[in-house]
C-alpha cells in the first residue's frame, strides 16, 4: 500500500521550505570521533567540510551536522565548548562555498542550537524532542528555526537497560509522545509549521522493535506533520542482516539494507530521509517516488 503524503510548507529560521513533491534527502555530517558509523572519519573540519560539499553534489537538500554521539552507551557527554569547537567551523566553511545550503545542527543544547543558528543553520535537529535541556524550547522560539523533534525512550545510557516493547505497543507509545513533544514545543510558542516529527529508530528501540514502527509508519501522519525518518545503516538492519550471513555485518556494509528500509518509508510517505550514502539514496528516493507519482 502507498499512502498519501500531505503537503507542508515549513518554517525554517530565514526561508520556507515546500515538503511533499518529492522525497527530500538529508545528508549526516558526524563531526564526532565516535559515532556509530562513521566516527572519526569526518572530526577535523577540511574532512567535514569535504565530505558535506560531496554530498551535496550527490544531491543532498539538507545537511544535519553533529558534533557528539547519540550511539547506545556513548559516554561521557560532551561539553557545549567542546560541540561548537567541533561544529561551528563546519557550518561556516560549507556556507563561505556554498552560501545557499540549508543546514541543521544535530543537538540537544540550547547554547549549541542558538550559536549554530546565528552561523546559519536553519534547522535545529533535537534528538530528545527538546526533553534533555530545558532551556531548548524557549531558545527555539527565540530563534525562530524549523525544529526537528525526535521520539527517545529515556538516554542512550539507558537503552541497553529497557525492558522490551511488545510490538503491537511501539507505535501507540511513538504516537502518543510525539503528540505529547509537538504539543509542548507548541505551547513554548514554537510555530506549527517550523516542526517536523522523527519517529526514532533505534533510539529507545531495540532491533525487532523498530520493524512494527516501519510497517505502520503511515499512521504517523495522523499527527499532522511533516515525518522525517532515520534508519541508515541502525542496527536493526544489521541484526537482520546477521541473520541472513552468520556474522554481524558492519555499519558501512549496510548499504542495501539502508536502501530497502528507505524505500519502505517513502512508499508510507515520508516527507524528508536521513542518510550516509546520499547517492545511494537518491536513486532509491527517485524510484520510490516515480512509483507514488504513478
Amino acid at each position: 500500500m502507498i499512502a498519501p503524503r500531505p503537503h507542508f510548507r515549513l518554517a525554517l529560521h530565514t526561508r520556507r521550505l515546500m515538503l511533499g513533491e518529492r522525497t527530500l534527502l538529508v545528508g549526516v555530517v558526524n563531526v564526532t570521533p565516535d559515532s556509530f558509523s562513521d566516527g572519526g572519519k569526518f572530526l577535523s573540519a577540511t574532512n567535514a567540510v569535504d565530505h558535506a560539499l560531496r554530498s551535496l553534489d550527490e544531491g543532498a537538500d539538507i545537511l544535519d551536522i553533529g558534533g557528539e554521539s547519540t550511539r547506545p552507551g556513548a559516554q561521557p557527554p560532551v561539553s557545549t565548548q567542546e560541540e561548537l569547537d567541533r561544529v561551528l567551523p563546519v557550518i561556516e566553511g560549507i556556507l563561505q562555498q556554498r552560501p545557499e545550503t540549508i543546514l541543521s545542527i544535530d543537538t540537544y543544547k540550547a547554547e549549541t542550537a542558538k550559536a549554530a543558528v546565528r552561523a546559519g543553520a536553519q534547522i535545529v535537529n533535537d534528538v530528545s524532542g527538546f526533553q534533555w535541556d530545558p532551556a531548548m524550547a524557549s531558545t527555539c522560539t527565540h530563534l525562530r528555526c524549523g525544529v526537528i523533534l525526535m521520539h527517545t525512550r529515556g538516554r542512550n545510557s539507558e537503552w541497553r537497560m529497557q525492558p522490551p516493547l511488545p510490538r503491537e505497543e511501539v507505535v501507540p507509545l511513538v504516537l502518543r509522545e510525539l503528540k505529547q513533544r509537538a504539543d509542548a514545543a507548541i505551547s513554548a510558542g514554537v510555530e506549527h509549521a517550523a516542526i517536523v516529527l522523527d519517529p526514532g529508530f533505534g533510539f529507545g528501540k531495540v532491533l525487532e522493535e523498530n520493524y512494527p514502527l516501519l510497517a505502520q509508519f503511515d499512521e504517523l501522519h495522523t499527527l499532522g506533520y511533516p515525518l522525517l525518518a532515520g534508519v541508515s545503516r541502525k542496527a536493526f538492519l544489521g541484526r537482520k542482516l546477521a541473520e541472513i550471513y552468520g556474522h554481524e555485518v558492519p555499519t558501512d556494509q549496510r548499504g542495501n539494507a539502508t536502501v530497502a528500509a528507505v524505500t519502505a518509508a517513502v512508499l508510507a510517505g515520508v516527507h524528508l530521509v536521513r542518510v550516509h550514502d546520499v547517492k545511494a539514496a537518491r536513486e532509491a528516493v527517485a524510484i520510490a517516488d516515480a512509483i507514488r507519482d504513478a
